[in-house]
C-alpha cells in the first residue's frame, strides 16, 4: 500500500478517536532548535538534564514568548528597516525567545511578495542566530505556487516556514481536503520544517484535535500557533503533543496561564506588541510553584486589558509603543485611519497600569 493510502487511513481513524501520542522526527525539527543560546525542554543552560522543565536548584522555565512582529513604515510608505531593527532589539531586551515575522500583525496580506521575503530576511540577519525565526510562506493561488513561495521563504534563513490553515482548504471544503492539501505541499517542499497558524484571515480555520493528530502523524510539524480561544480545544491538542518537540503557542491572552501550565511551549499574542516584558515574565513564571499567586494576578490584569488594546490594532500597538518612548510612525496599510481620543485615553490608562505591573513585579521596562 502506498504512503498516501496509509496516511489517509490514519487521518480518517484520527477523526474518530482524536487521541494518541506521536514523536516528531529529530531530523526535520533540528533546524528550528539549532539557534545558539537556547536550551531544550529538560535541559538547563549548562546542559544538565532535570525533571519537570527545571533543575533541582533555582527555577528555570523553558517557555518562550514569541512576538508576532509589527511592520514599521517610513514616511514614504515603505518598510522602515531601521525601525524594524530597533523593534527587534526591544523585543529581545524585553525577553523574547523567538520571532514570528511576516504574520497577520506584520500586515502580510498588504505586503508584496518581495516585501514579505525582505522582512523575513532582515529579521534573520539582525537576530543573527540569537533566537529562532519563523515566517509565513503559504502564498499563491495553487498548491504548487504555495509550495514554491514556502521554499523561497525558507531560503531567507528562517528556521521554519508557517502555513496558514485557511490557505489549505476553502471554507466549504472538508478536513479531508485540508489534510490532502497539506500532504501535497509537504511533498513539494522537501524537508523544510513546517508549522501551522490558525490565522483569522482570509477566514479562521480552527483545527480540531482529530485532524491535529493526523497532521502530527505526518512528522512535518515543528511549530503551531493556536487561535481557537476555547481552552477545552487547546487542552485536547496539548494532550496530543506531550513528549514531542513540536512548539505549541497560544495566541489568546486570556488563555496564557492555563495554556502554559497545561504544556504549551509559549505565548504569541498581539498584546506582546504592547508590553512584551509581561509575556516574557508570564512565560518564565507560569509554571513556577513559588509564583502562583503573582501569576494569577498578572493573568487577571492581562485579561482585563486585552479588549482595550485590541481595538484599533495595529495602530493601537504603535501608539502604545510611542507612549513608551519608542520611535515608530502610527501608520498602517490595513487601517489607514487614526485612533479616536477615547481610544487613546483608554490606552493611556493601560500604560499607567503597565507601569504599576512592572513596579509590583520589580520588572525594569525595556524602554
Amino acid at each position: 500500500m502506498d504512503n498516501r493510502k496509509s496516511s489517509r487511513r490514519i487521518f480518517l481513524e484520527n477523526l474518530t478517536v482524536g487521541a494518541g501520542a506521536v514523536v516528531l522526527s529529530s531530523s526535520i525539527a533540528q533546524k528550528l532548535f539549532a539557534a545558539p543560546g537556547r536550551f531544550h525542554p529538560g535541559i538547563d543552560p549548562s546542559g544538565q538534564h532535570f525533571q519537570g522543565g527545571h533543575p533541582s536548584g533555582p527555577f528555570v522555565s523553558d517557555k518562550k514568548f514569541v512576538p508576532v512582529m509589527l511592520t514599521p513604515y517610513a514616511e514614504n510608505g515603505k518598510i522602515d528597516f531601521d525601525a524594524l531593527s530597533r523593534l527587534i532589539d526591544l523585543y529581545l531586551s524585553a525577553g523574547a525567545k523567538g520571532f514570528f515575522a511576516n504574520c497577520l500583525s506584520s500586515e502580510m496580506y498588504s505586503l508584496s511578495p518581495e516585501e514579505r521575503l525582505a522582512l523575513a530576511k532582515h529579521t534573520v540577519k539582525h537576530v543573527n542566530g540569537r533566537v529562532s525565526v519563523v515566517a509565513t510562506g503559504s502564498f499563491g493561488e495553487t498548491l504548487e505556487e504555495k509550495a514554491e513561495f514556502t521554499k523561497k521563504m525558507y531560503h531567507t534563513g528562517v528556521n521554519g516556514v508557517i502555513l496558514i490553515t485557511s490557505h489549505l482548504a476553502a471554507k466549504e471544503e472538508s478536513d479531508d481536503t485540508l489534510f490532502r492539501n497539506f500532504e501535497k505541499i509537504s511533498s513539494l517542499t522537501d524537508n523544510i520544517p513546517l508549522g501551522l497558524y490558525e490565522c483569522p484571515s482570509p477566514y479562521k480555520r480552527i483545527i480540531l484535535p482529530g485532524l491535529f493528530k493526523s497532521l502530527l502523524d505526518t512528522n512535518r510539524l515543528i511549530y503551531y500557533k493556536d487561535t481557537s480561544i476555547d481552552f477545552a480545544i487547546v487542552k485536547a491538542k496539548l494532550d496530543l503533543i506531550k513528549g514531542n518537540r513540536i512548539e505549541f503557542y497560544d495566541a489568546h491572552t486570556p488563555n496564557a496561564m492555563y495554556s502554559l501550565q497545561a504544556g504549551a511551549k509559549g505565548m504569541s499574542a498581539i498584546a506582546g506588541n504592547f508590553y512584551p516584558e509581561m509575556f516574557a515574565w508570564m512565560c518564565n513564571n507560569a509554571t513556577n510553584p513559588d509564583k502562583l499567586e503573582e501569576v494569577k494576578w498578572v493573568q487577571s490584569e492581562l485579561t482585563r486589558a486585552d479588549t482595550i488594546i485590541s481595538e484599533g490594532y495595529s495602530l493601537s500597538a504603535k501608539y502604545f509603543l510611542q507612549k513608551r518612548g519608542f520611535r515608530i510612525r502610527s501608520s498602517s496599510r490595513v487601517n489607514p485611519g487614526v485612533l479616536t481620543a477615547r481610544q487613546k485615553l483608554a490606552l493611556d490608562n493601560v500604560y499607567t497600569s503597565f507601569l504599576g505591573w512592572c513596579e509590583r513585579l520589580s520588572i525594569k521596562p525595556a524602554i
